[in-house]
């Protein structure tokens, strides 16, 4: 085979795959009557990376919207997030949510 047409066929190769970027899935903190707002400020910035402030906006959302999107992540990583979650909230009982739902 020449350069030439190992060249053309990298080309041909390249052209033929259509990489798709992984969709994407919101993960929601859902409101409930027991579990503490410093709970859920702990958990955004624990387990979702947020700042005080950042986290803050976010439970004030869940506690006046009924949920609040705590990030947006491929599926994989949104459902250990969402499952982390309810599994912290859960020892240190609460019933805490947590949902994932594809982006749109």
């Amino acid at each position: 085979m020449t350069t030439e047409t190992i060249e053309k066929e990298k080309i041909s190769v390249k052209e033929k795959q259509d990489i798709q970027p992984p969709k994407m899935y919101k993960v929601f903190i859902l409101n409930d009557n027991t579990t503490t707002f410093d709970f859920v400020i702990a958990v955004l910035m624990r387990i979702f990376g947020h700042s005080f402030d950042s986290a803050e906006k976010i439970t004030l959302d869940v506690h006046y919207n009924g949920k609040g999107l705590a990030g947006i992540y491929p599926h994989d990583i949104a459902e250990t997030k969402a499952d982390e979650t309810c599994q912290v909230a859960k020892s240190a009982g609460f019933p805490l949510r947590a949902v994932i739902e594809q982006e749109e």
